[in-house]
């Protein structure tokens, strides 16, 4: 029996719903509905044994291809049944962690479909045949998804390769062991307190000053986006540990008000940070050498709260850039499977390494 969270569940759902209502509308900024743009889907391509490719082609008949074999039909209005079905299980508030849907497995059985989401290693979750009915031009895509019926997913997963090294600049000897020592209570344990160490740093007048990344991969793949991208997420970090701004908007807002970089126009801010974000959305991952080529070349599909399917493709990358920065927040990960928050001395200087994740809100 297949078991999944919310958000697996939630991209067999965007399968059903988008073979059973054959098209795919618009999201703007505020992921709201856009009436008048939305994408007819000719086929969806799903790939879960290597070298066998079906498509399921649109129309009032789902017809089913093996490697170009027709091999099944079904009415769309069963995929319409079943994907309000499965929308009703997945938010049934007894539907918590990961669960089975006995109903929606057995149609999956009956549609060929035998894995919840797409292998982890890919940003791609659905591959889609849209046509583009400005051009006529009719690509195949892939989307990424992101679901709303479950708990906030992660934009950015932390790791090791995620820390930014900061060299502490202070008079202070006890420093290194004194910081150490901060920690919190987490319920019954006892955890590392990094923003009551950042605050121990400044209150013994020591400066915080930004000295490389942890890992080369991802220094090279920011270094694709902008010669400085690297150095204006140190700085939010240091708003985030620091003065507790964790939205990535106002962080955005707070630097063009600093403008570190002491750029003449801060717009570059919004931006450079809009960019990163894009990237990562689409492709671009901390420990793998980036090219600067989306994976989810079509853009993000996102489930919302109702249900709906929407869609930000390239076309309206504007949009999807906006929804990202005004829906993504910065959150403290687990100090020790990443190795950062602590204060720790190298040929007689002192340091901290702090780490970057983001989630959307």
């Amino acid at each position: 029996m297949l078991s999944g969270n919310k958000g697996e569940w939630s991209e067999i759902y965007v399968l059903l719903r988008l073979l059973a209502d054959g098209k795919i509308y618009a999201a703007d900024s505020e992921l709201k509905k856009m009436e008048d743009i939305y994408f007819p889907i000719i086929k969806i391509i799903r790939e879960e044994i290597k070298g066998e490719i079906k498509e399921y082609h649109t129309g009032e008949t789902i017809t089913i291809y093996v490697n170009g074999v027709k091999v099944k039909e079904l009415s769309a209005t069963e995929f319409e049944s079943e994907s309000e079905f499965l929308l009703s299980e997945i938010t049934n508030e007894q539907s918590r962690g990961a669960f089975s849907v006995e109903n929606t497995q057995s149609f999956m059985d009956k549609i060929l479909c035998y894995k919840l989401s797409a292998p982890s290693t890919d940003k791609r979750d659905i591959t889609i045949g849209i046509l583009d009915i400005n051009t006529g031009y009719s690509p195949t895509v892939g989307f990424s998804i992101k679901s709303e019926l479950g708990s906030p997913p992660t934009l950015l997963n932390a790791g090791r390769t995620t820390n930014f090294v900061y060299k502490i600049i202070h008079n202070y000897p006890n420093l290194l062991g004194e910081t150490n020592e901060i920690n919190r209570m987490f319920g019954d344990r006892q955890r590392t307190d990094v923003r009551g160490r950042i605050d121990k740093i400044i209150e013994k007048n020591g400066q915080l000053k930004y000295c490389g990344m942890d890992n080369k991969i991802f220094s090279d793949n920011l270094l694709l986006i902008d010669s400085k991208m690297d150095k204006i997420i140190a700085e939010t970090l240091l708003y985030f540990y620091k003065d507790g701004i964790s939205s990535c908007h106002e962080m955005v807002e707070k630097l063009e008000r600093e403008n570190p970089m002491n750029y003449g126009n801060v717009n570059a801010y919004r931006y450079k940070f809009k960019k990163f974000l894009t990237a990562v959305a689409l492709g671009m991952k901390p420990a793998t050498v980036w090219d600067g080529v989306d994976e989810a070349t079509g853009g993000y599909i996102v489930v919302t709260e109702e249900g709906n399917v929407l869609a930000y493709h390239i076309y309206n990358r504007n949009y999807f850039e906006e929804y990202l920065l005004n829906n993504t927040k910065y959150e403290t990960a687990s100090t020790s499977r990443h190795g950062f928050g602590e204060v720790y001395r190298k040929n007689g200087e002192d340091f901290i390494k702090l780490n970057l994740q983001v989630r959307f809100k």
